[in-house]
């Protein structure tokens, strides 16, 4: 039996805490750092800290559905960053930082749409919910020395002082469906 695979795109603030969380979840496959959602072709990290292409420092996903739900991993997304912050995460500020959905398919945009209406409806955040969803147009992974940034950097402060504790909140929130 071959597994299916499934692919999604998000942005949470820093692209580092998301590849962090989301390499923890049973069902994932990969997730790869990257940047979506602008109009600069092939850019760079530098490019991108300028705030002048329109990306956003996204993670894809790769997932098995029979493992992990599209509307899980929404789950997750809603509730490991601040998605009612505009172009901000803690002390990450400028476009590039700001919470983004990028569906790959007509199901996902539904499904995503549907979950924002009901945390809205659920009054599960204090302020309004201003997360951007559209779909993805391309997605261009980010070099290759952001590639597994915790797990090779433990000891810097950013990974200690912002990773760790976000790490530990969220597995002790999401701890079944932890590998």
């Amino acid at each position: 039996m071959v597994n299916k695979r499934e692919v999604a795109v998000f942005g949470g603030g820093c692209f580092w805490c998301t590849e962090a969380v989301y390499k923890q979840l049973k069902g994932v496959i990969s997730v790869e750092p990257g940047y979506a959602g602008g109009i600069t072709e092939n850019p760079t990290y530098q490019q991108i800290c300028t705030s002048t292409t329109g990306h956003a420092e996204v993670i894809r996903v790769e997932f098995d559905p029979q493992v992990i739900s599209y509307k899980k991993l929404l789950e997750v997304f809603w509730n490991t960053h601040d998605p009612t912050s505009l172009n901000r995460q803690g002390n990450d500020v400028g476009s590039q930082y700001r919470s983004i959905i990028l569906y790959s398919s007509e199901e996902q945009r539904k499904t995503t749409l549907k979950a924002r209406m009901q945390m809205e409806e659920n009054g599960s955040f204090s302020k309004p919910i201003v997360s951007e969803i559209t779909s993805l147009k391309k997605f261009y992974p980010a070099e290759d020395y952001h590639r597994d940034y915790f797990s090779n950097h433990q000891s810097q402060p950013y990974c200690k002082m912002i990773i760790r504790p976000k790490l530990q909140h969220f597995s002790k929130e999401y701890a079944k469906l932890l590998k």
